[in-house]
């Protein structure tokens, strides 16, 4: 087999995976993923599409990952690994797509628009 490279996004961040056979170790950014996702939460997505399609610890995974926030990071990866098991095995499909784990989230960031404090937060009116 030889590595597959899938991309994942979500809101401002962009996720590059490369999926090799191994033993299960997974480096983000050239750390370890325990020591760049520190709470668990953030290590149960990562992991998710792993352990759905029974997957844990067969692949050697490495992830650059830029932009947006720790979350958004986390998930964009789970969508590039999502996307990788779908082409490693088509069966993995029935089992990520109803989990919604191969639908890219759209929502971004609204603008900040010109004469208002935020995106929709209007500056106070004052009667004097």
């Amino acid at each position: 087999m030889e590595v597959i490279h899938k991309i994942g996004r979500r809101k401002t961040a962009v996720a590059r995976v490369y999926l090799a056979k191994g033993k299960g170790k997974i480096t983000v950014n050239k750390k370890d993923m325990a020591d760049y996702f520190t709470t668990a939460t953030l290590q149960y997505k990562v992991n998710q599409p792993l352990a759905m399609t029974n997957n844990d610890g067969n692949f050697d995974i490495t992830v650059n990952v830029y932009g947006g926030g720790i979350t958004g990071q986390a998930e964009a990866i789970r969508l590039a690994l999502s996307r990788a098991m779908c082409e490693l095995d088509a069966e993995n499909r029935a089992i990520l797509k109803p989990e919604g784990l191969l639908t890219r989230d759209p929502r971004m960031v609204e603008r900040k628009k010109f004469g208002q404090k935020k995106a929709r937060k209007k500056f106070q009116f004052s009667k004097r």
